[in-house]
């Protein structure tokens, strides 16, 4: 019997319509990097998926991946919906005792994927933590009790692997199992080229947005949360006072039509524009002269790197995962995560000096090389090859 590999990861809960689809699945980079290198260890695949009929689901890259539906979303509260996880994985294993790698991500899925791995004696069990909830300035209970959890879950776990060096220092002082040990990654890996030779028309794009064409185009991708603080963001934009700063914001979520409003109360609804969900965001990245993201916790943030990729200069919160990512006047500028006020004198600082604009756009460019998923797989080779050695 050939030896399996498992792997696993939350994601946000999909609409009933998504859940109960029987479409292809491509794999995003999170998945089909730590694939490809279980495939060179000679591992048969399986994987999580949230979908109700998993197992009669293909993958249209062209992997031979088994799945099942893992039933794992992000919320550590919602009990009903974690404890199916936890039984939908049990039934699972136990059904395919050949399953000897289980690598698990995120929160929920780490949490689950590591106790079922304990409980079906998994050979090796692998965590990628994208961002631990016991981060720098976290509440109370995420440094405490969150905390606590993740160092129980080490010892049933053979390699953490962390994506910004805040998270990598705390994961080296945790006791892992058979002497175990902390890796850093480079995130999960961000396809630079993938930016290159797209044609725009930024005139014209910003046009169809309602921005006038000789405007400074401000941008931040991701979900309309608090987590994303993006009333800072706006606040900055009104305090920066420069009646030709649009600010347009890629995503949805919960907050919209609060954020609207306050856009109002400030005086700038016809410079915050809320686009939605968009599948054109490499074009409109490359349509805007800077980024703006003011978010108060992230991993290592796709955004901002997406930003990078597009040659944008970044005005971002000086929290973990941004500060791997740019120093001050290193491709952008690190602001306080809730000072209005260092936001806007940065905005002020790019919306009137081009060149700057430019020189620290070039500098990102060259600084997200780093994180490319070619540079990414060669690391998840390496540290396979290094947990893999005695297996």
């Amino acid at each position: 019997m050939k030896k399996g590999y498992l792997f696993i990861a939350n994601s946000s809960k999909p609409s009933k319509e998504v859940y109960n689809s029987l479409d292809d699945i491509k794999l995003p980079f999170l998945t089909a990097l730590p694939v490809q290198c279980a495939l060179q260890h000679g591992y048969v695949l399986y994987g999580g998926l949230n979908r109700k009929y998993a197992d009669r689901i293909k993958c249209s890259d062209g992997y031979d991946i088994r799945f099942y539906n893992q039933h794992t979303f992000r919320s550590i509260f919602a009990l009903r919906d974690n404890l199916i996880a936890f039984i939908n994985l049990k039934k699972f294993l136990k059904e395919h005792p050949e399953i000897e790698f289980i690598h698990c991500n995120t929160p929920i899925g780490g949490m689950i994927g590591r106790v079922c791995g304990r409980l079906y004696g998994v050979k090796t069990v692998i965590y990628t933590a994208h961002g631990f909830h016991f981060y720098k300035g976290a509440p109370l209970f995420n440094r405490t009790i969150l905390k606590w959890v993740e160092m129980f879950l080490a010892h049933w776990t053979d390699a953490i692997l962390t994506m910004n060096k805040e998270d990598y220092q705390a994961a080296s002082k945790f006791k892992l199992r058979n002497n175990g040990k902390a890796y850093y990654v480079p995130g999960v890996g961000v396809d630079t080229e993938s930016f290159l030779n797209i044609t725009i028309d930024r005139a014209e794009i910003k046009k169809s947005l309602g921005i006038p064409t000789n405007a400074i185009m401000a941008i931040a991708m991701g979900d309309i949360v608090p987590r994303k603080n993006y009333r800072v963001a706006i606040e900055a934009v009104s305090k920066a006072n420069r009646s030709n700063l649009h600010y347009i914001i890629c995503g949805r979520g919960p907050q919209i039509e609060e954020l609207k409003k306050y856009a109002l109360t400030l005086g700038i609804g016809g410079n915050i524009h809320f686009l939605g969900f968009r599948n054109d965001i490499k074009q409109l990245a490359l349509s805007s002269d800077l980024f703006l993201f003011s978010s108060t916790q992230e991993g290592l943030p796709r955004s901002t790197m997406e930003a990078m990729c597009a040659g944008l200069p970044c005005i971002i919160s000086a929290i973990r995962g941004h500060v791997d990512l740019i120093d001050n006047n290193q491709g952008g500028l690190l602001c306080p995560v809730n000072d209005v006020n260092a936001y806007a004198v940065a905005l002020q600082k790019f919306v009137d000096n081009p060149e700057y604009r430019k020189e620290q756009g070039l500098i990102a460019k060259q600084r997200i090389k780093q994180f490319d998923y070619k540079v990414v797989k060669q690391r998840l080779s390496e540290i396979y090859d290094d947990i893999l050695k005695d297996k």
